[in-house]
């Protein structure tokens, strides 16, 4: 049994062309957070003062997961499934 349900999801209902829009848009931040080219932290002076602004950097394995989710709706790859539990 999988732990992802395509007609449950929070995508479910979503038109195609937008989820590949999606995917698109969260594969090239997966890229550019990997690569470090966005800014996480940015310090600045000015006036009289120094100012500090702090963009929030998504978690790398929460993007993947979403990354997956999408290309699950989208019947790219097989919906994600869950670790299996042993019993002794």
């Amino acid at each position: 049994m999988s732990g992802y349900d395509i007609t449950t999801s929070v995508l479910a209902g979503m038109d195609e062309p937008v989820l590949r829009a999606l995917l698109s848009s969260l594969q090239a931040s997966l890229v550019e957070l990997m690569s470090g080219s966005k800014v996480a932290k940015a310090a600045y002076t000015q006036g009289n003062g120094a100012r500090s602004v702090e963009f929030t950097q998504a978690d790398l394995g929460q993007l993947r997961m979403l990354i997956r989710e999408v290309q699950a709706q989208l019947g790219i790859v097989p919906s994600p499934r869950r670790a299996i539990g042993v019993n002794f």
